[in-house]
């Protein structure tokens, strides 16, 4: 059984994979303070509730777009399991071909998205990933990551919004009802989530202007599920696309069947 987690700036989403399925998934929020013990007693606690035992794990794969969590995280993880933990980063094999200015650069949680989505869906494959940052990336025929672009997370638009403006509060993400807001929440629901569904599909349709042939597209993340489905183009949603990868890359790094 192996412990896959990816950090994310807001979750932790971890799961436990067994010969290429996912037991279970659970999240937990990133905390930039807490310690190494105190993610360890987190972890037992949640992997508890899941009837897994720290021996019943064999080995570990983190990937993750906070640095120092990261550090804190393997630390935590190894002393839960007595085990060395992989990471996602310079020097672990991918066997993907990363065609941008500087593939040092390549965020991890994207190449892990990338690693499983040409898996799963073959390549060219666009990923989107709507977290705290959407990320929209693209992988060329030829199986190459080739970059995209990042705009803000739906939450930190929103933020953005109540937080800086003096009349404009907080609201709950509810699907809007028209385009045409009649009232300030409305409004702020049409631009916040349509406005995020119309920007990616009309970043989708630039990337495929410029690579001169259609992507199909898998889109994850915890705002997946609000936002895909006000989209105009098909998109495949893929709860479990990082673990999918992790998975994927522990098997690589590991020379397991």
């Amino acid at each position: 059984m192996i412990l896959a987690i990816d950090i994310g700036n807001s979750n932790i989403v971890l799961g436990c994979i067994r010969e290429g399925k996912i037991l279970f998934e659970a999240r937990m929020a990133t905390d930039r303070i807490k310690t190494a013990d105190q993610y360890c007693a987190e972890l037992k606690t949640m992997l508890g509730l899941f009837d897994v035992v720290p021996a019943d794990i064999e080995g570990s794969i983190v990937s993750s777009v906070v640095p120092l969590v990261q550090q804190v995280i393997v630390r935590a993880v190894e002393r839960l399991t007595g085990k060395p933990c992989l990471t996602v980063g310079p020097g672990l094999k991918t066997g993907l071909n990363i065609k941008i200015d500087n593939p040092a650069q390549a965020g991890s949680d994207l190449i892990v998205g990338a690693v499983a989505a040409i898996e799963a869906y073959g390549a060219p494959v666009c990923i989107i990933d709507l977290g705290t940052a959407t990320t929209i990336c693209v992988v060329d025929r030829e199986g190459a990551f080739r970059g995209g672009a990042i705009a803000p997370g739906v939450m930190l638009s929103l933020n953005a919004l109540s937080g800086g403006t003096a009349q404009l509060p907080g609201i709950s993400l509810e699907q809007p009802r028209r385009a045409i807001g009649s009232n300030t929440v409305d409004s702020m629901r049409s631009g916040l989530l349509l406005g995020s569904a119309a920007m990616l599909d009309g970043m989708v349709e630039r990337m495929e202007a410029e690579l001169g042939y259609a992507l199909p597209v898998v889109a994850t993340g915890g705002l997946a599920k609000a936002i895909v489905p006000l989209c105009r183009r098909d998109m495949v949603i893929d709860e479990n696309l990082l673990l999918t990868g992790l998975y994927l890359l522990y098997q690589k790094n590991t020379q397991r069947a």
